[in-house]
């Protein structure tokens, strides 16, 4: 299990690293170098624009590599998602800029965040499930913590490095070619995480499903015709978790840095500060979800989280550094509280032969909704309505989640070998 548990970690911090480098560089560099004859909102909104290409993306990797990891195994499937995702995003740091490409710098830019998505589509799913189906009985959700830490370690990660960069050189040269260096070192992350999944044994749960051939022809079809309800439902709960997160680290570092006119290292050192909140809800919803129920867990989050969402940019707004810790911690404090319970959750609403299809389908539909949309809509609603407005409509997105918890039912009592 030890093993087990530091593959499914490693891999999703790697992939996620990839993810958020390209949030990161969004938020602070991609609009200048790729969308340079915009207006500063509308060269905003292009660079979002690209980031929100991969969640579009993510629920066909979902579907793609879940169809694979129902048919064929979990391991396999995780090794081709974290190779995409290596490749793909380094490719990012060797694209030339709109001044030497013109319109195919942009296009191409778009090219490979698509197969980002795709890749990330294919890896939550897997992770989740390498931990869950291997826990033993009554640890489900202290082992799904593994992988769900994921996101929080990438993001440290990939917050760190530009931070370092911004620290060591100067503003023209982090624009210039610094900005890239994040992207490359990903090749020999994932290098590492290869290393490491190719050790680890199939999950004793699929191959149960080999032994009593109940491999489905084409599982997101058996998913859609026979659980619809828990594939929206389960995607409905996810729409507050992604946009909180996204809403305090992509949003707010282009916010803080570019219209209240916060320093750059300043709001890193912020973001830094806050995911640590993050990882720390995950660790604690997840472990005592074994004990006191999932969707008991991601409700209490979700209920703190429409009453916090208002209070967020005033926080925000003062630029003092300890009030925009606060803020942005006590935001990823809650998303982790939701998103902890999550890694057991979701797999536990579906039956072993559709489970990887299910879980990976449901969790990456809620980020559509959740993570591309948020950065785009809190751009156009603080430029027309101020800053206040973004904190009714992460309440907004809260409101959303908590309708579809309450239509789901308790799963921690499920046997994952019968459901």
């Amino acid at each position: 299990m030890r093993r087990v548990a530091v593959a499914s970690f490693i891999g999703t911090a790697i992939e996620f690293y990839d993810f958020y480098i390209y949030g990161t560089a969004a938020a602070l560099v991609i609009d200048e170098a790729f969308f340079p004859n915009l207006s500063r909102v509308n060269g905003v909104l292009a660079a979002f624009s690209t980031y929100a290409v991969a969640f579009v993306a993510r629920p066909l990797g979902s579907v793609l590599f879940g169809h694979f990891g129902d048919r064929v195994g979990r391991k396999s499937v995780l090794v081709t998602s974290l190779l995409l995702m290596g490749l793909s995003t380094a490719a990012v740091g060797l694209l030339p800029t709109y001044g030497m490409w013109g319109a195919w710098a942009p296009a191409l830019l778009v090219l490979l965040r698509f197969l980002q998505g795709i890749g990330l589509g294919g890896e939550w799913g897997g992770a989740a499930l390498l931990a869950v189906e291997h826990a033993p009985p009554g640890r489900r959700g202290r082992y799904a913590a593994y992988p769900q830490l994921g996101p929080s370690v990438g993001f440290l990660g990939a917050t760190g490095v530009f931070l370092l960069l911004s620290t060591a050189v100067s503003d023209e040269a982090f624009q210039g070619w610094a900005w890239r260096v994040p992207f490359l070192l990903s090749l020999v992350l994932v290098a590492v995480g290869l290393f490491v999944r190719l050790q680890i044994s199939e999950t004793p749960a699929f191959r149960r499903v080999m032994a009593d051939r109940r491999t489905c022809r084409t599982p997101f079809v058996e998913v859609v015709r026979g659980y619809p309800r828990e594939l929206l439902l389960g995607s409905g709960a996810m729409i507050v978790a992604y946009g909180l997160f996204y809403t305090a680290t992509t949003y707010c570092l282009s916010y803080g840095t570019k219209t209240l006119g916060v320093g750059r290292t300043t709001m890193l050192l912020a973001s830094m500060a806050a995911v640590v909140f993050l990882a720390a809800g995950t660790w604690v919803a997840a472990t005592r979800s074994d004990r006191l129920g999932r969707r008991r867990m991601a409700l209490s989050g979700t209920i703190a989280a429409a009453v916090w969402g208002p209070l967020l940019f005033p926080l925000l707004d003062t630029g003092h550094l300890p009030l925009i810790i606060l803020g942005l911690g006590g935001t990823l404090l809650l998303m982790g509280v939701i998103y902890g319970p999550m890694g057991a959750f979701l797999p536990e609403l579906f039956p072993a032969e559709l489970r990887y299809s299910g879980a990976g389908l449901a969790y990456s539909l809620g980020g559509v909704a959740g993570g591309a949309v948020a950065p785009l809509v809190a751009t156009r609603l603080q430029a027309e309505f101020g800053s206040a407005s973004v904190g009714w409509y992460v309440s907004f997105m809260a409101a959303l989640s908590l309708i579809c918890l309450l239509l789901l039912p308790e799963t921690r009592e499920r046997e994952l070998m019968k459901v």
